[in-house]
């Protein structure tokens, strides 16, 4: 008996995929499939518009001993890991989303991109 059940769901289950799907059901599958398409233009984009980020531009790292910290006064110089000239990261929301160069715009420092990183979303 147990046999014949399972002939009859397997049955039930190749009915369903070869059953035409109905216009209402056809719409929802389309609708999915618009959600996973990327915005092509701003337009699509001004929902996000209003949204706040942080955005931070790295000049480089140090690590240091507490004691040392305490110690730094006004004038003092901490070596970073970077050389001049070279790269700074631009984080957004902490992830690392550019690299570029500090710029002078009217006495402010300012960041240029020069490489956009495209990270694996997993």
């Amino acid at each position: 008996m147990a046999e014949d059940q399972e002939l009859e769901l397997a049955d039930l289950d190749q009915d369903a995929q070869d059953a035409p799907q109905d216009d209402e059901q056809a719409d929802l599958g389309a609708e999915a499939g618009d959600l996973a398409k990327a915005p092509t233009n701003a337009k699509e984009l001004e929902a996000v518009y209003d949204i706040p980020v942080q955005v931070s531009a790295v000049l480089g790292k140090a690590s240091m001993q507490v004691s040392q910290l305490l110690k730094l006064g006004r004038g003092a110089v901490v070596e970073l890991d970077r050389k001049v000239g070279e790269a700074i990261d631009i984080y957004v929301n902490n992830r690392l989303v550019a690299r570029g160069e500090v710029v002078v715009v009217e006495d402010r420092l300012g960041v240029t991109m020069t490489e956009i990183i495209k990270m694996d979303r997993s």
